[in-house]
């Protein structure tokens, strides 16, 4: 069964998605993701989706879904890497990110994982 891989970086999980993504591999990563943050107990998630050219609005739903999940096992999540036209195409699909942190690039995205869980720019997770 094909699966992303997820990353621990000491505090926080770092997903990259470097493929297209159909349901069942949302799905899977959703469960995946939320079951490795039950175990590590880890404080942040950060999603980076630079590769993803097209989003539609059940992976959108997905991806907002895991940002609620992971809020309420005490975990932030970060979704980076958005490009112009996904932006796009969420905003004409009517979807919301309500709870959903985005940043530009990865780096901007573990600068704001830090300041959410407290943690000093010097500080490593």
């Amino acid at each position: 069964m094909e699966r992303i891989p997820i990353l621990q970086m000491g505090e926080f999980l770092l997903v990259t998605i470097q493929v297209d993504m159909h349901d069942r591999l949302a799905m899977t990563l959703q469960d995946d993701l939320t079951n490795r943050i039950v175990k590590t107990g880890v404080r942040g998630v950060l999603i980076e989706i630079s590769s993803l050219e097209i989003v539609d609005s059940f992976i959108g739903r997905i991806l907002n879904n895991i940002a609620t999940m992971s809020r309420i096992l005490d975990a932030e999540t970060v979704v980076v890497g958005m490009q112009p036209a996904v932006a796009i195409t969420l905003v004409e699909l009517g979807l919301s990110f309500t709870g959903v942190r985005t940043a530009l690039s990865v780096e901007k995205g573990m600068n704001l994982l830090r300041k959410s869980v407290g943690l000093s720019a010097n500080e490593k997770a």
